[in-house]
């Protein structure tokens, strides 16, 4: 399975594609930042995110998109153009026909980490041992979004073998 993780920013977008299957290694296919800068106009904003997201979608092909569910912050500017970027994700997904998930910041955390309180910097550590590398993924939008890829490899693979065997199970009675 082959995953695009999503960390949704208006400034700074994270993508990040993992590949692999529950139980097995998995493989980092490749992780940057989408940028906007934040003295041209928000609907350019989305637009150049939108061609980000249509680009690594054309090139590495996932099957699926994982993207970070958007959760309430003090600041309602960050909240909105978090929002915004998100549903630009959503939407470049669907267009394709792709299965999107959306996982919260705590469910990442505890499936990389094992805590949903972990911090930045222990999530990063944990994607780095993960995928084997070097060096950590920076910024943390870069890390944020190989994150999701992971989760969503980890509990997607698992949710669809549960599916599989409820669907078994029924059609056996």
């Amino acid at each position: 399975m082959r995953v695009l993780g999503i960390d949704p920013g208006l400034t700074r977008c994270g993508v990040g594609v993992v590949e692999g299957s529950l139980g097995r290694p998995l493989t980092l296919v490749d992780v940057n930042v989408l940028r906007t800068s934040a003295g041209i106009p928000v609907a350019e904003r989305l637009v150049t995110i939108e061609k980000g997201l249509d680009a690594w979608l054309d090139e590495f092909r996932p099957d699926a998109v994982a993207v970070e569910r958007i959760f309430a912050r003090s600041d309602v500017s960050t909240i909105m153009g978090t929002a915004q970027a998100s549903g630009i994700a959503l939407v470049v997904a669907a267009r394709r026909g792709l299965p999107v998930a959306l996982h919260t910041p705590s469910e990442v955390k505890a499936a990389v980490s094992g805590s949903g309180r972990a911090d930045k910097a222990q999530v990063t550590a944990m994607v780095t041992r993960i995928l084997r590398l070097d060096a950590p993924p920076k910024p943390a939008d870069a890390a944020d979004a190989l994150a999701l890829a992971i989760t969503h490899i980890w509990r997607g693979s698992a949710q669809a073998r549960i599916d599989a065997a409820l669907a078994a199970a029924g059609r056996k009675q």
